[in-house]
């Protein structure tokens, strides 16, 4: 039935999920992207076969970054960006280190031209600062002691795998983020172009 874009993700965990769960009962599930409370209240109560990624996109931004003022094409990605509610309540649960929850970038470029079009593709280029803007969430919300969870550890638990033994390293250093790099006769337009971010990724 058909079913509006904006709603997607309720309406498959209301109505379909439940039904794969219970013909499939031991089946691990990851929900990928998400970006609703209806996923955050699900997840969180679920048993630890089921677990989901989080964006940095869905933690910074709500709808208002791609509407207010005019379309902002560089914010417009699949899952859409949603209300205020949804942003704090995936927000709220991921930094508190719940090992349902772990990070998934999706980080998804495309050449400015195919973004700044008519008909611009979904997907937002977050490689360059994902972790700097991971940080600086956590860090907001009092809780930066739990951001090695949601990023190495809560991942590699849900699968069995072992943690990784590398690391990166973040410094607390202001630095401004670029406002296009070079992608092959092109360019991309990263999230934050141009904004100042209180954290960077040195190594």
């Amino acid at each position: 039935f058909p079913v509006e874009n904006v709603d997607r993700e309720r309406v498959f965990i209301e109505t379909i999920l439940p039904i794969i769960l219970d013909n499939f009962p031991g089946l691990r599930v990851v929900l990928e992207h998400i970006t609703t409370k209806h996923a955050v209240n699900f997840v969180k109560e679920a048993p630890d076969t089921i677990g989901a990624t989080v964006t940095p996109q869905h933690m910074l931004l709500n709808r208002n970054a791609l509407l207010v003022g005019g379309i902002k094409p560089h914010f417009y990605c699949l899952p859409i960006l949603k209300r205020e509610e949804h942003r704090s309540a995936i927000v709220e649960v991921v930094t508190t280190g719940d090992s349902h929850f772990f990070l998934g970038t999706d980080s998804a470029p495309h050449p400015r031209g195919a973004k700044e079009s008519a008909c611009g593709c979904a997907g937002i280029y977050s490689s360059p600062v994902a972790m700097p803007i991971y940080a600086q969430i956590f860090e907001e919300a009092g809780r930066l002691d739990q951001f090695e969870k949601f990023a190495s550890i809560n991942g590699a638990k849900f699968y069995g795998l072992p943690r990784n033994a590398r690391t990166v390293t973040l410094v607390k250093e202001d630095w401004e983020v670029p406002a296009t790099y070079r992608f092959g006769d092109d360019v991309v337009v990263p999230i934050c172009a141009g904004a100042t971010l209180p954290w960077k990724l040195v190594q």
